[in-house]
């Protein structure tokens, strides 16, 4: 089966982060029976802290498939996390957020140095302060690649509407390619009835990504965040079709989700994608 643009890739397995909090071995368990269900294409990498690296007896299970590793210490944290790896397993990727107080320059030294030391793709979560325009402007000559916060287990860790807007269209305008992590729990903008938190949808961003591509207004990636017509989206979505679809994936290229198997259904519940992505046999939530 030709698995669709839309969602080739789109999933990075973050299924031991909040709120999932899946201990690791089940966590490598359950990415490995879902790249073995027909699911390779569209799940990417494991995520995990670089603490796991400690423990590699529990990250068997996932064999040859890549990971993407966080470091929540920052570029000073990336040496270890190498060492650690030792040829041991496949990295995809590096997730690192800028301290608190680091400068933009001393950041840029910093990302010259992790570039230099490994070929995997690296993600520098771009801050929500005033440094933001500057960080981005940084990436793009180094090869790396932006991400953003999307929400959390707090109020305030969700972007505003018009906030996020911003920060798409900027990353978009560099040339910057970008993932999404926490609170992308639906395809479309809701509110979450237990905590009553506003939360983006993932389509909502691919659609505001395809207007900035188009040289949209910040209004009007704004009203494309903000919508909360299911159908009316995924109509829209149908309607870029196929290579307007890819090129807004070329900058959206995944998000972390703590469960693979709601995000395919909802998509097929949409009529999005064939059933069958969905549902594969041997996969699980």
């Amino acid at each position: 089966m030709t698995v669709p643009a839309l969602v080739r890739g789109l999933l990075d397995d973050a299924a031991v982060f909040p709120p999932g909090l899946l201990p690791l071995p089940q966590a490598a368990r359950a990415h490995a029976r879902h790249r073995a269900a027909g699911r390779a294409e569209i799940v990417g990498p494991l995520v995990v802290p670089a603490s796991a690296l400690a423990t590699p007896e529990e990250l068997e299970p996932v064999g040859a498939a890549p990971l993407s590793v966080t470091v929540p210490e920052g570029p000073a944290g990336v040496s270890g996390v190498l060492d650690a790896m030792s040829g041991r397993f496949s990295l995809r990727a590096l997730e690192i957020p800028v301290p608190e107080r680091m400068a933009v320059d001393s950041l840029r030294t910093e990302l010259e140095r992790v570039r230099a030391a490994t070929g995997a793709d690296v993600f520098v979560e771009v801050p929500r302060d005033e440094r933001r325009l500057d960080v981005l402007a940084s990436l793009a000559p180094l090869g790396c690649r932006a991400k953003f916060r999307t929400g959390g287990v707090r109020a305030e860790l969700y972007p505003s509407v018009p906030e996020l807007a911003a920060a798409i269209e900027a990353v978009v305008r560099a040339g910057i390619p970008f993932k999404a992590t926490a609170g992308l729990h639906h395809a479309v903008r809701n509110t979450d009835p237990e905590t009553g938190f506003d939360q983006h949808g993932f389509l909502n961003i691919l659609l505001a990504v395809d207007s900035a591509l188009r040289g949209g207004a910040a209004a009007d990636l704004e009203r494309e965040l903000a919508d909360r017509d299911a159908a009316g989206i995924a109509a829209r979505i149908t309607d870029l079709g196929e290579p307007r679809v890819r090129a807004a994936r070329e900058r959206f290229v995944s998000f972390g989700t703590c469960s693979i198997t709601d995000p395919l259904v909802e998509l097929s519940e949409l009529g999005l994608i064939p059933d069958d992505l969905a549902h594969p046999q041997g996969a699980t939530a």
